[in-house]
């Protein structure tokens, strides 16, 4: 896959990049529990369906009230339909396909691999996202603060149901692959809202079929309205408003910065149990909690960058 020159990226984020890329965690950790409520009356192919479908129809119609047209020239549609397969239709796949098969903690851990491997995939090919040993380590740091918080009975899986696990670890690292395809977007003057909406318009287009020819929606009986209720939220929240917030931050801090949020969704999962539904803090959520911020203090590389200045001082 060939990668297109783009824009150097800045190896920090600002205080707005950080503070939309804690708004995307809840988002995304939010969609879990909308997902968990909805397939009580959906198959997962028809959930993934109404996600994208819904959420392209409320980007798309927002983009008509701001007389904001899609882009229409062949390069910028290989880039969306690019960013529908790597972003929504495999990974959702794959990931639907192997939470079948292992349990949701495992998952978790496995999907976290996801900034270890765009760490990787960056460096491999871009030009101004390269792997240095600050990004490394904060990212090992980050994946193992997400297996402390998930705790260690989700790992008991590992080594069962191998290709569940190898089908969620493709998936992140299909995620890692569009983070980087998405850097396009910038180079070609498409802006974040037309981006988000180009991408699940084209995931729409790929998964009804598939969505057909499996779950053969027709033949369901209709979903009772807490169901509809979480497929409003998943495609509103999580999806039309969770991308347009997506292609913002890529476009100003990078691949690598950006799926820095699989890191962050855990942390945010806990604190709404504990705000939401009353659930009490472990001791491993808290050492959880700090080995995630020490991987994203020391990947973003400002208090390193201090300290070496205090000493050089």
């Amino acid at each position: 896959m060939t990668m297109p020159r783009a824009l150097p990226v800045p190896h920090t984020m600002g205080r707005q990049d950080w503070a939309l890329l804690l708004v995307l965690a809840v988002l995304w950790g939010g969609a879990f529990f909308f997902a968990g409520v909805a397939l009580r009356g959906l198959p997962p192919f028809t959930l993934v369906t109404l996600r994208v479908g819904l959420a392209a129809l409320i980007l798309n119609g927002v983009l008509r009230a701001l007389h904001v047209r899609l882009p229409r020239t062949a390069a910028a549609w290989r880039a969306c339909l690019g960013m529908g397969l790597l972003n929504n239709v495999v990974p959702f796949c794959l990931i639907v396909w192997g939470q079948t098969h292992i349990a949701s903690g495992l998952a978790a851990i496995l999907n976290a691999a996801t900034p270890l491997l765009t760490v990787l995939v960056a460096h491999a090919l871009t030009d101004d996202e390269k792997l240095t040993s600050g990004r490394l380590a904060g990212v090992l740091l980050g994946l193992a603060g997400v297996a402390v918080m998930i705790g260690p009975d989700a790992l008991g899986g590992l080594g069962a149901d191998v290709l569940a696990q190898l089908a969620v670890l493709a998936a992140a690292l299909s995620y890692a692959f569009a983070g980087v395809w998405g850097r396009r977007f910038k180079r070609l003057g498409i802006v974040p809202l037309a981006a988000a909406s180009g991408q699940v318009t084209a995931s729409s287009l790929i998964l009804l079929p598939i969505a057909l020819l499996v779950d053969r929606p027709w033949t369901l009986a209709p979903p009772a309205w807490p169901v509809w209720g979480a497929v409003i939220g998943i495609a509103v929240l999580s999806t039309a408003l969770g991308y347009v917030i997506y292609f913002r931050i890529l476009a100003s801090a990078g691949a690598t910065n950006l799926l820095l949020v699989t890191f962050l969704m855990p942390v945010t999962a806990v604190l709404l149990g504990v705000l939401v539904l009353g659930e009490h803090l472990a001791a491993r959520h808290f050492l959880g909690m700090a080995l995630i911020g020490a991987g994203l203090a020391a990947i973003d590389g400002r208090l390193a960058a201090r300290c070496r200045a205090l000493r050089a001082a």
